[in-house]
């Protein structure tokens, strides 16, 4: 294509706003022509950003997919239990997508999903970012080249983080799962989706897991602690206060996330982040929410050929999404910090190091998820302007997989018992 991939937003929240940033970057390869947010202050910001003609600026996806095909394709960035409809709408209209992730809510959904998309003919990108990360994309490199011999285990860590969590999964919009999903959807899935993919063909078999709400919950409410953290007595000895999270950092000039989300009608000053902590959800206490998805979750995974796999997710960390990996081989073993690999030789006894690309991220102006968020964007356009699924790393058929993999590992914690994978049955 010699013009610029023309692309539709809905949902211009957090999401939304990064990957559409991807226009500034490359202007002559994507241009936002349209968006749809009920909220006004999200769109009109985007409008302005993006300089969007007034007659392409919607409350609601539904008016764009009543209208003759406009654009290349959408960025679906909506609430979880909101992706499914856009999703197989924009698909029978010719769209190609970007969906973030997770794909929807129930195993059903994601098919639906990627029914339309297959009938339609239309390509899906699955916002699975850390598949783009260059460090971690070496991991698979490394894995089918076979340094490391024959995949025997795979050990996995996402650090949540300990105020990342307080902000999303007790006070925020992933705290309750009948409004979004169960916790190891909403923030695993990318991390299940890995541990998948390093797997290569071979399929898991079965699944356990165990997980539970710890700490965050109303028996564990300091003495004397009030309702909301900016009236409260103790909220100085409270590392979840949200006066420390949110006041703190806007009053030393952070406007950005987590600030940014908990002031959704205006930019986020003092004033606006006193007022959002006085009257909003972000400033109640979080021992006094209604929080019910779990803060720490384990998954034991068995793959076909013996293959095992453990992942760990804890709220309660230094590290925010940090993630560390081991993977242990016939022939050596490799490590991830979240810096560099570390591959140690069993023959040899010698280890190699690799790290990422010293290209500054900076010049991305997209830097989430380490810089992943730019790979993505770049992979999704370019895919879009050649015509080839080729260069897309989270397509539909192999997102689903990893999907179904996280319904049976829930399966599994709410039923308490091993899971057969696809055996609905189960023991």
């Amino acid at each position: 294509m010699s013009s610029p991939v023309h692309v539709i937003v809905v949902g211009a929240g957090c999401r939304g706003e990064n990957y559409a940033q991807f226009a500034f970057i490359h202007p002559k390869r994507m241009k936002v022509v349209a968006v749809a947010d009920p909220r006004k202050f999200a769109r009109t910001k985007m409008q302005q950003k993006h300089k969007i003609e007034d007659e392409n600026v919607f409350e609601d996806w539904k008016n764009i997919v009543e209208r003759e095909k406009f654009a290349d394709a959408v960025l679906i960035c909506t609430p979880d239990r909101i992706h499914k409809d856009p999703a197989v709408a924009f698909a029978k209209k010719g769209y190609h997508i970007l969906l973030e992730k997770p794909m929807a809510t129930t195993a059903e959904d994601c098919k639906a999903i990627v029914e339309a998309c297959t009938q339609a003919d239309v390509m899906l990108t699955v916002g699975h970012v850390l598949r783009y990360d260059p460090l971690i994309h070496k991991i698979k490199e490394l894995i089918d080249a076979g340094v490391v011999g024959d995949v025997i285990h795979i050990q996995h860590l996402e650090p949540v983080g300990f105020y990342h969590f307080a902000h999303s999964f007790v006070r925020g919009s992933w705290r309750n799962e009948a409004e979004s999903s169960f916790a190891l959807l909403a923030k695993s899935c990318h991390d299940i989706d890995l541990i998948h993919h390093w797997a290569g063909a071979r399929r898991c078999v079965k699944v356990t897991s165990f997980g539970s709400v710890s700490h965050f919950r109303k028996e564990n409410k300091p003495t004397g602690a009030g309702d909301r953290c900016i009236d409260c007595s103790v909220e100085r000895n409270c590392p979840y206060s949200a006066c420390k999270i949110y006041t703190d950092r806007v009053k030393q000039g952070h406007t950005g996330w987590p600030v940014s989300v908990i002031c959704p009608n205006s930019l986020p000053d003092v004033e606006s982040v006193t007022e959002a902590l006085r009257n909003g959800p972000y400033g109640r206490c979080v021992y006094e929410c209604d929080n019910d998805v779990c803060s720490n979750q384990v998954v034991n995974m068995e793959f076909e050929g013996g293959l095992t796999a453990a992942f760990s997710m804890v709220a309660f960390t230094k590290e925010i999404c940090q993630r560390k990996t081991s993977i242990y081989g016939s022939k050596g073993e490799m490590s991830y910090d979240g810096g560099e690999i570390c591959v140690f030789d069993f023959l040899t006894q010698r280890s190699t190091k690799h790290r990422a690309s010293s290209e500054a991220l900076k010049h991305y102006g997209m830097s989430g998820h380490g810089g992943a968020d730019y790979h993505l964007m770049n992979a999704f356009i370019s895919a879009v302007a050649n015509n080839d699924p080729s260069m897309i790393r989270s397509g539909p058929e192999e997102t689903l997989l990893s999907h179904l993999l996280v319904f049976e590992a829930e399966r599994s914690r709410v039923e308490g018992r091993v899971v057969y994978c696809g055996d609905s049955a189960g023991l």
